[in-house]
């Protein structure tokens, strides 16, 4: 999670992508509650590896890895030289039974797998697999080749970006490899060159199936994965007792943060509403509103503002950034 999120500006420019909040939680806090949920045992270990994000966002990640009985460990990847690259800068952690996770997407899938697995690579079926990479496999249902963005059908299995290997410590090797003969594609250190190395040298890779997978890269991706996330949570969501509701309604499924303040106003459906949010005299529907924020006489749709914003305006679709004033 070391990049700088530059598709989802202004949002980013002070928040990493993977915490900025989706639907209450930060991307990669709801990724990693999904996996602690699924797995038969106890997660060791979380290593987040990031850029210069700040003390505050290290001792954030170290809490989220505590909130699974996990111990954190932050790396920082201080240069954007690829995939392998950064996980290799996890190096003392690579070592034992490794699962690897782009902490920018959201997924529905089953995390539950057999330990015994060599390696396990999630992937979805999608409609035109040209623009992903994609997994082939053979008769026995075992990985035989990765493949990059196809411009012919080989397979409609694209890659989703979640990974297990059992021997962290061969993976470790491969990827040093790559490293020391600085063997790179497009300019950079690929994953999927250690993978393949692995399996050429018969580690048994199998596919695992993600039902759903979201972007969550820009503004418009965004706003769309936290409707759907919404949509497979709605059951859970309730309204915080401290909620204050002078003549407004709230239509489900919506995220109320703690301490949210609502005046002659309608929120929803598929609205998150971070902590301390006042709103006034607004309709809104399908946005994205972050923690300490005011929002007064808007009638907002598809929209997104960060933390600490206030806005008072008549724009329909709105992206604001953090610590931004908009008055007309």
């Amino acid at each position: 999670m070391a990049g700088r999120g530059s598709r989802l500006r202004p949002h980013t420019l002070i928040t990493p992508k993977p915490l900025v909040p989706i639907a209450g939680k930060p991307i990669v806090q709801k990724l990693i509650e999904d996996f602690a949920h699924d797995y038969d045992g106890q997660i060791e270990e979380i290593a987040f590896v990031i850029g210069d994000f700040g003390q505050a966002v290290e001792e954030s990640l170290l809490e989220v890895a505590k909130g699974v009985g996990a111990v954190g460990k932050i790396y920082h990847q201080n240069q954007p030289l690829g995939t392998a690259h950064a996980i290799y800068c996890a190096e003392p952690s690579l070592h034992g039974p490794v699962m690897i996770a782009f902490a920018d997407m959201l997924f529905r899938a089953d995390f539950s797998f057999d330990k015994n697995a060599e390696g396990i690579i999630w992937a979805q079926k999608v409609p035109d697999p040209s623009a992903y990479g994609v997994l082939k496999l053979d008769q026995e249902g075992f990985i035989t080749d990765f493949v990059e963005k196809p411009t012919e059908f080989v397979s409609d299995l694209a890659i989703a970006g979640i990974y297990y290997v059992k021997d962290g410590d061969a993976l470790r090797k491969e990827i040093k490899y790559l490293l020391d003969n600085d063997i790179k594609e497009k300019g950079e250190y690929q994953l999927t060159n250690a993978l393949e190395n692995l399996k050429s040298k018969g580690t048994k890779f199998i596919p695992g199936e993600v039902k759903e997978w979201l972007d969550c890269g820009n503004k418009p991706a965004f706003i769309a994965a936290n409707k759907r996330a919404l949509e497979w949570m709605e059951k859970d969501l309730k309204i915080p007792a401290d909620t204050k509701l002078e003549n407004s309604v709230i239509i489900q499924p919506c995220h109320i943060g703690q301490q949210v303040k609502l005046k002659n106003t309608v929120i929803g459906p598929y609205v998150t509403l971070g902590d301390n949010v006042s709103v006034y005299n607004s309709v809104i529907k399908n946005s994205v509103i972050g923690d300490k924020t005011t929002v007064r006489e808007a009638l907002l749709k598809d929209s997104m503002i960060s933390t600490n914003a206030s806005y008072n305006g008549d724009f329909k679709n709105v992206s604001l950034g953090d610590y931004t004033k908009y008055e007309e």
